[in-house]
């Protein structure tokens, strides 16, 4: 995109995009929850929709002017029905992220207060699956299965004791930072043995879901909610999927519940996003990201890095850094973004730590699949996070809160001028440039 109007009218913006972009060309990103929209996308998100308002649902707007608007909400609809194969599902997609998606579905089929059940949070949770900071754990009562202390993977068999003994109206299921592959057929039948409604968050799997490299949650799971933004490659939005008996209820919780007028830009956007994942090239994307993530997790294994569970089955994985030093995440985290590696910082299994000094590293392959890199620049790559990880993994944290700040700013104003940050940054450049960014170049 060229924003010519914008630089004569907005310099100052015009300039902050430009940064951004050289950022994004000379970087490597390996967020697993980011990724490139296409030109497509981002056309149809910049487009006139954005001008119109449009409360309610196709057909029952109360606003008049939106015979148009009701085609590309009618459209997404039946486009992410078709790419999900989740015939005799209704889908919303209204939701203006993936937070208020799941926030909605507990407004729409609970009582405050009632019981849910989710992965522990520093097992590879997400925050709206409970955290006591978030609106989810302030109203609900959240209960927790954990991951096998020694597999750090799925224990199908304690989850059930656990659903049994805590009788949840939800079990949810679909995580941040979980590696590996999830048995949605399962979850469903200890729910429905158990009486309960059994969600999935497939926020980070959906595109993977799509492609056939993931398990589907469809027709197995009653209630599954998405972003569109992580593997998915559309704009920031979400989307959930419900038995049709929930359909008035979920309805309902999102708009007059917790919205007004949807941003039909975005769903026009997240329409064209649906029909790209229904072509072919997107099957072959998606196996891509499941070879780049796995050659990466060999690379970083053979390197003498402990990740979680031992590797990855999708697009991610979790460096656990205690083996250095408890807490060493936040200084890795620093290090790889100097360099122009951009990860997060994340909890472990058990972690001792707090999250925002935790003992891990997160990272995927979803954005560099789609700059075009394959299992040779995941080793490439690889070796490189595995040198900053040994050369900054083993400083200590302080143990006082209070120092733990002071620590940080001031290892950040050392580490930039250390010889490993200085070569490895001219390494990730090189690498980066060979390979346009969507959306940019």
């Amino acid at each position: 995109m060229t924003y010519e109007e914008l630089k004569k009218q907005d310099p100052e913006i015009y300039e902050i995009i430009q940064k951004e972009s050289q950022r994004q060309r000379l970087g490597l990103e390996m967020i697993p929850s980011e990724n490139y929209a296409s030109s497509a996308v981002l056309e149809a998100l910049g487009s006139i929709l954005t001008d119109k308002y449009a409360e309610g649902y196709p057909g029952k707007r109360y606003y008049g002017g939106n015979v148009h608007i009701d085609e590309v909400e009618r459209l997404a609809q039946k486009r992410a029905k078709a790419v999900f194969g989740a015939d005799g599902y209704h889908v919303n997609v209204q939701p203006l992220s993936g937070s208020p998606a799941n926030l909605a579905v507990y407004f729409a089929l609970l009582e405050r207060g009632d019981t849910i059940m989710s992965l522990k949070l520093d097992h590879g949770g997400h925050l709206t699956h409970g955290s006591p900071v978030n609106f989810s754990g302030k109203n609900y009562n959240f209960v927790y299965y954990p991951l096998d202390p020694k597999t750090e993977m799925l224990d199908y068999d304690v989850i059930e004791k656990l659903v049994i003994e805590h009788k949840p109206k939800i079990i949810l299921t679909g995580y941040t930072a979980y590696p590996r592959t999830i048995d949605f057929e399962r979850i469903a039948t200890i729910a429905s043995h158990a009486g309960a409604i059994s969600m999935a968050d497939v926020s980070h799997i959906s595109g993977l879901i799509v492609g056939g490299a993931h398990q589907s949650p469809f027709p197995a799971i009653d209630i599954v909610t998405t972003t569109t933004h992580k593997t998915l490659r559309g704009p920031r939005a979400a989307m959930i999927f419900c038995r049709e008996k929930y359909k008035e209820q979920i309805d309902k919780a999102v708009f007059p519940g917790m919205q007004g007028g949807p941003h039909e830009n975005t769903i026009a956007a997240v329409a064209v996003a649906l029909a790209e994942a229904g072509k072919s090239e997107f099957r072959d994307y998606v196996r891509q990201i499941v070879k780049n993530a796995q050659a990466l997790a060999e690379t970083l294994t053979a390197e003498g890095l402990k990740l979680v569970s031992g590797g990855t089955d999708n697009h991610l994985m979790l460096i656990d850094l205690r083996p250095f030093t408890a807490g060493s995440g936040v200084f890795v985290d620093k290090a790889l973004e100097e360099v122009g590696i951009s990860t997060n910082k994340t909890t472990v299994p058990n972690d001792p730590m707090p999250p925002y000094y935790p003992s891990g590293i997160r990272l995927g392959t979803p954005a560099l699949t789609s700059r075009g890199m394959k299992e040779k620049e995941m080793q490439e790559i690889g070796k490189m996070i595995a040198r900053i990880a040994k050369e900054f993994g083993p400083i200590e944290l302080p143990q006082e809160k209070e120092k733990r700040a002071a620590a940080l700013k001031e290892f950040t104003r050392q580490m930039t001028h250390t010889a490993i940050i200085k070569e490895i940054k001219a390494q990730v450049e090189e690498l980066a440039v060979r390979f346009p960014v969507p959306g940019i170049d």
